[in-house]
């Protein structure tokens, strides 16, 4: 999951967030240095969350205030994970900027539309999507119906709506197979 957490709900996830930010780029027509970085950040996009206290990242109740702030952090430790590894610099602003929303109501720094990095943009929305569709400690995950119908109600406000609108191309794709090894 590209994490070492003990957190069976983090199973996967940064997995399946880069597969679907890679197919919403694809359908954006990104150009292959930022598919390259968007793979790679996704990749990394929460690697701050290995400095989260198992008792917050595990938590079967809504955070309080102060374990929320402890919880946003994981931006910033990511950044500070990251940053001494030149070859990392490209991915930075993905880990930093993936959880601002286009309203400003995001954090770390509420940004606002273009002012949110692109491929954080892009990010944002396969993150929020796998988050809605699976389930947590303190919830169960919704259908990827109602996570979709959600995902496009933000459209505009909190996510990009031009990748949303990727997302939904993506999903409808249908699911590229590696060819079956062949036994000889």
């Amino acid at each position: 999951n590209g994490l070492p957490s003990k957190s069976p709900w983090t199973a996967g996830h940064s997995e399946r967030v880069t597969a679907l930010a890679d197919a919403i780029a694809a359908e954006m027509g990104l150009p292959v240095a930022d598919r390259n970085t968007l793979h790679r950040g996704g990749l990394l996009h929460d690697i701050g969350k290995i400095g989260i206290p198992p008792d917050i990242l595990d938590k079967d109740k809504p955070l309080t205030d102060k374990e929320l702030v402890i919880m946003r952090n994981h931006v910033d430790l990511g950044v500070r994970i990251l940053s001494p590894i030149g070859a990392y610099a490209p991915v930075i602003p993905i880990v930093r900027y993936h959880h601002e929303r286009l309203d400003g109501s995001g954090y770390p720094d509420g940004l606002r539309g273009d002012d949110i990095p692109l491929l954080a943009r892009v990010l944002a929305v396969p993150d929020v999507y796998d988050a809605l569709t699976s389930n947590r400690p303190y919830r169960e995950g919704w259908t990827p119906e109602r996570s979709l119908a959600f995902m496009h109600e933000s459209a505009g406000v909190l996510f990009d709506a031009d990748v949303v609108r990727a997302l939904t191309s993506a999903l409808r794709r249908p699911a590229r197979r590696e060819p079956a090894a062949t036994s000889t």
